[in-house]
């Protein structure tokens, strides 16, 4: 009797379309092979680990060449909805199947080393569960303390939402505190009733999340959470994953990473600020984690909810359109009317200070006049105060007015940017915020040798000194990346602005989303015109949605009849569309022009993009590499009227890290065209390429889809 051999197909995390053959002995491994399991195989002269994806009797190469599996890891096959979702994200955003499902497993299990280790890991662990949360439970809002809008969102949810095994996308689109966060734990309590019932929730940043949590655990005291994303320690992360694909965790709240969980017992996914651009992967596989989820709740069918006070562009218009089901709540929770709108014409001298105001600051002011006056009110009512500018650091250029110096990255097309002393370390430096490199300020111009050097523009740590200056009795906390990366963390900076202990706070970007902050009298923002006028075309749609949300920090605790705080933005353009819908609070205004604006131009979602990006030691070569593709493609008879594949032209940042980059558009106002052309273009690319480097040219190349900046 001839006993067939077991051969296993194998996928690695690596830029290979093919996966790999490998004999299975199931006395050695100690049973047959399951499709979704990962083992460690030898792979060229070392070992790797990967996933099985096919189990057969053959294969194509010699059955005495092939190599064997060495070990399995102490971990469940991974679920066949999962590997559903994979092998339609590796073809979608053609990536090889491999590369989309590797980096999705936490690090502690892909270390086989430590596998035999994980037993003894996850005992600890249970014990550890088994002794009281430390996380503090908040924010509890009862079916009874829901206001009249609530409830009738609710319902809507409820309603519709009797059968099961149906798919349903629905926006839940509500002005800023208007309660989506209630509605939505109410509806999810439904869902949980079923004590094997798993729900997903989403947020776009992990400084979102411990907020979220607290609420959570208190809705949802006895069931058993799984927090994941990039933040935490890689062992939480390895048991909270397998908490969630064991199905012994019935919530998971994450970040985009949290969105390919293996969940067996999926029933409902939220995905909260829906609109926001870090639900975009951007580097390995580009996914998009919101259209995946969207697509995942399509195939298992079940519901999934998409809330935001500004919609995608692309989630508002399948709601209008009916594709959607569309649930609006156009009410403050408590009542308070929305933040007044305030926009501050920089070019007009009545704002600015003059010399011979009492109150004017001894150096020139960063902010207005006018909005210097609206932050003493807001200190005198014991309100707080929120600055926003989109620049970290002291200064973004450090400037020789001698000889016009520029202090230039080495390594990038950017500038350095001056970080004052005890940001990034003792000293103060000049720091690459694209490649990381940072160099000691020169003491004089490199160029000329003149000492006096100047900066240039401001960040938050400069804008924090001159507000201490001119608010000496103010407490003032910046919140950024770099005071983030402290011993107190994002959490902590976040607590001393709920508990009161400060007056003015200056941050980054990351003070505007989500925050349910209770003394918020006024937000303000500064230099916002520097992300209005950008080649990428949606910029004004980005800050759009960037003003509605800090400005929805405002006012938050007010009741009926009070007011709901103030937004002051300085702009020399205040005639702009985006300024003037928000004056109006109008969000499906904007949303409508901007519609019309991109329907005019054929651009998404009216069309379909892709980028293939191009990156060699000279600008000149990755040119040249996109320039012979679009004419290959051309002879070939690839490039039809459905299909525009633009000429190549340098990015916006063209030098990052010694490397120069090039990108190429590929655009079609038909889906199914577009996807065919990739997956010919990726063929064409991979006939001579080691993976994604070219083996002639040596140029590094990636294929991107449904890019969300160009």
């Amino acid at each position: 009797m001839i006993i067939k051999p077991i051969v296993v197909q194998v996928v690695l995390d690596k830029p290979l379309a093919q996966g790999f053959d490998y004999l299975w002995d199931a006395e050695k491994l100690g049973g047959l092979p399951q499709i979704g399991q990962l083992v460690e195989i030898p792979f060229a002269k070392s070992k790797a680990v990967g996933v099985v994806i096919k189990v057969s009797d053959h294969s194509a190469y010699e059955i005495e060449k092939l190599k064997s599996v060495d070990r399995i890891a102490p971990l469940p096959p991974l679920d066949s909805a999962l590997l559903g979702l994979m092998n339609f994200a590796s073809h979608y955003y053609v990536h090889s199947l491999g590369e989309t499902i590797l980096p999705a497993i936490p690090q502690m299990w892909k270390k086989p080393d430590d596998w035999e280790k994980i037993p003894e890991k996850l005992a600890s662990a249970d014990k550890k569960s088994k002794n009281k949360s430390d996380v503090v439970a908040e924010g509890l809002i009862t079916l009874d303390q829901l206001n009249p809008d609530q409830k009738n969102a609710l319902e809507a949810l409820l309603a519709n939402g009797k059968k099961e095994n149906q798919f349903r996308a629905i926006l839940l689109q509500g002005q800023t505190g208007s309660g989506k966060t209630a509605v939505f734990l109410n509806w999810l309590a439904s869902i949980l009733r079923d004590d094997k019932a798993q729900i997903l929730l989403l947020v776009p940043e992990i400084n979102l999340t411990p907020q979220l949590e607290r609420r959570v655990r208190a809705y949802f005291p006895d069931k058993t959470m799984s927090v994941l994303h990039s933040g935490i320690s890689e062992k939480k992360r390895g048991i909270a994953w397998l908490e969630a694909m064991t199905g012994k965790a019935q919530i998971i709240l994450g970040t985009r990473l949290a969105a390919l969980t293996p969940l067996p017992n999926l029933r409902a996914i939220v995905v909260d600020e829906e609109h926001d651009s870090s639900y975009k992967q951007q580097d390995g596989t580009r996914y998009s984690a919101r259209d995946l989820a969207i697509w995942r709740a399509h195939d298992q069918r079940i519901p999934i909810l998409l809330a935001s006070a500004t919609p995608s562009l692309e989630t508002w218009m399948a709601a209008q359109s009916g594709r959607y089901e569309y649930i609006r709540l156009d009410q403050r929770a408590r009542g308070a009317s929305l933040p007044s709108v305030h926009l501050i014409n920089t070019r007009d001298p009545q704002n600015q200070f003059s010399p011979g105001d009492a109150s004017a600051p001894k150096q020139k002011s960063l902010i207005t006049k006018t909005l210097a006056n609206a932050i003493s009110k807001t200190l005198e009512a014991k309100k707080q105060s929120l600055i926003l500018i989109n620049r970290r650091g002291y200064a973004p250029v450090l400037s020789c007015n001698a000889c016009n110096w520029l202090s230039k990255c080495s390594q990038c097309s950017t500038y350095t940017v001056m970080h004052k002393a005890g940001a990034l370390g003792r000293r103060a430096v000049l720091s690459c915020h694209h490649c990381g490199l940072a160099t000691s300020i020169p003491g004089h111009c490199p160029d000329c040798g003149n000492a006096d050097l100047k900066t240039l523009g401001h960040g938050t740590q400069k804008l924090e000194d001159a507000i201490e200056e001119m608010w000496p009795q103010a407490r003032v906390l910046r919140v950024d990346t770099d005071s983030t990366r402290k011993s107190k963390g994002a959490e902590a900076l976040f607590q001393e602005i709920h508990d009161g202990n400060v007056d003015i706070v200056v941050g980054t970007q990351m003070i505007a989303k989500g925050h349910d902050y209770q003394n918020i009298g006024l937000v303000a923002v500064l230099d916002a015109d520097s992300r209005l006028y950008s080649a990428d075309f949606r910029a004004a749609e980005r800050l759009f949605a960037q003003l509605v949300q800090v400005a929805g920090r405002a006012g938050r605790s007010g009741v009926d009849g009070d007011e709901g705080g103030a937004i002051y933005i300085e702009t020399q353009y205040p005639e702009s569309p985006v300024f003037q819908h928000l004056l109006r609070h109008d969000v499906d205004g904007f949303l409508t022009f901007t519609a019309n604006e991109r329907e005019e131009s054929a651009l998404p979602p009216f069309s379909y993009q892709a980028l293939i990006h191009a990156e060699a030691k000279n600008l000149e070569k990755a040119i040249l590499f996109l320039n012979e593709l679009k004419r290959g493609l051309k002879t070939k008879g690839l490039i039809n009227p459905e299909l525009k594949i633009y000429d190549p032209v340098p990015k916006p940042v063209m030098r990052v890290a010694g490397s120069e980059r090039a990108q190429l558009v590929v655009e079609s106002a038909n889906r199914k065209v577009l996807q065919e052309a990739l997956e010919m273009i990726d063929q064409e690319l991979r006939k001579d390429s080691q993976g994604r480097i070219s083996k002639s040219s040596r140029v590094r190349w990636l294929i991107e889809r449904d890019p969300i900046a160009i």
